[in-house]
């Protein structure tokens, strides 16, 4: 009995060291095997809806999804750890220059375009602003009595800002940062004088247990300055709006991959922006980076 014991869990024992040996030997393709993506936390839905598609088509892939705010993520990415990130900006020439040094060239795709929501308390009369208005709360010279509330202070969505208004600091009144895009609807929700900044990605999403408060915000249209497109009337991020780019604040949103060679990540790259992957991008809401042509198949019924 005790010798048949020991050979049960020795049975046992190569079995499941077949399995897993099983598992860590599939085949590393552009749709096999495994990749880690780093992924700037405002286009997390849109990016979880492409790997759940892919992922039917190509069941013998995994991903390792690693969510954070463009300061987190970016350092990462550039001490080589993880190879492949989600971001709204392209590596600027020192960044690209690291990789380089290694002998590996990043490669970028645009896959979608992205816009940036400002949304105010439904309560409130004034639903429209201006670019210049947003520009002038970001230099700390408004007088509106109007103030900004983002998701926290190393998102990429603040830096968008700091880019627009051509600053390096935040003025000490009219502009502040919470944690996350939850925090800034319940804050806008409760608070008529703050307009919240967000992600349409993000806004456009499920959002567990915030229906209550998305229920007392709602989203501002906006006038672009004087001269560029979107200057003629107030414009809502609607997908149309994005396709156009007639919304002033409009941002793309980009895959760079790193890998060095034919794997995972590549294949996933080029998937973002095949006919099917654009797709899934206009299905979200966002605006794709190019319109896929619909073909019909007509039928002769003579």
């Amino acid at each position: 009995m005790k010798h048949l014991s020991l050979i049960l869990l020795l049975f046992v024992f190569v079995s499941c060291k077949r399995k897993a040996s099983k598992e860590n030997t599939v085949e590393q393709t552009r749709t096999s095997g495994s990749v880690k993506i780093l992924v700037d936390e405002s286009f997390s839905q849109v990016l979880a809806d492409q790997i759940a598609v892919f992922k039917t088509d190509y069941p013998n892939s995994t991903f390792n999804l690693v969510e954070g705010n463009e300061n987190k993520i970016v350092p990462t990415f550039l001490n080589d750890s993880t190879r492949v990130i989600i971001l709204s900006r392209m590596l600027r020439p020192d960044e690209d220059k690291m990789y380089r040094n290694r002998s590996i060239v990043p490669k970028t795709s645009r896959f979608a375009i992205d816009g940036i929501a400002l949304v105010t308390n439904a309560a409130n009369i004034d639903s429209n602003i201006t670019v210049q208005e947003v520009i002038d709360i970001l230099k700390g010279t408004s007088t509106t009595g109007k103030q900004l509330v983002f998701d926290n202070a190393y998102s990429s969505t603040l830096r968008y800002f700091k880019d627009l208004a051509g600053i390096k600091e935040l003025p000490k009144k009219g502009v502040y940062t919470l944690e996350n895009n939850n925090d800034v609807i319940k804050y806008v929700a409760d608070k008529k004088d703050f307009i919240g900044v967000v992600g349409v990605n993000w806004l456009i999403s499920s959002k567990k247990g915030m229906t209550e408060a998305v229920a007392k915000v709602k989203v501002m249209g906006l006038k672009n300055l004087p001269g560029k497109k979107g200057d003629g009337a107030f414009y809502k991020p609607d997908q149309k709006n994005l396709i156009t780019g007639i919304y002033p604040f409009l941002r793309n949103i980009y895959i760079i991959n790193a890998e060095g060679r034919e794997g995972l990540g590549t294949g996933f790259a080029n998937w973002l922006v095949s006919q099917r992957g654009q797709l899934i991008v206009l299905k979200s809401g966002l605006g794709p980076h190019k319109m896929m042509p619909r073909e019909f198949n007509f039928k002769n019924t003579n």
